[in-house]
């Protein structure tokens, strides 16, 4: 499973952090960030979902207002939103 996350549709409402740990807050930038991402395109980061971490990886892209976050499964199969 892959979680990506778009820097540049984020609005900084950091719901994701509170519900995944590897999103932490920029407030210099006022957006979230994805903790051990490649940056794939510009202002787009993708990471693997850790074992173990899949169920806080769907809330965080569930609970994201603007859909900033997409979760893939492991055929690229978009799960959320």
């Amino acid at each position: 499973m892959k979680v990506e996350f778009d820097e540049d549709v984020c609005i900084g409402m950091y719901q994701c952090v509170a519900e995944w740990s590897e999103f932490e807050k920029d407030t210099s930038k006022g957006k979230a960030v994805l903790n051990d991402s490649e940056e794939v395109e510009d202002g787009l980061f993708v990471r693997e979902v850790p074992e173990g971490s899949e169920l806080d990886a769907k809330f965080a892209a569930r609970t994201c207002p603007v859909d900033a976050i997409k979760i893939y499964d492991d055929d690229g199969e978009q799960l959320i939103p």
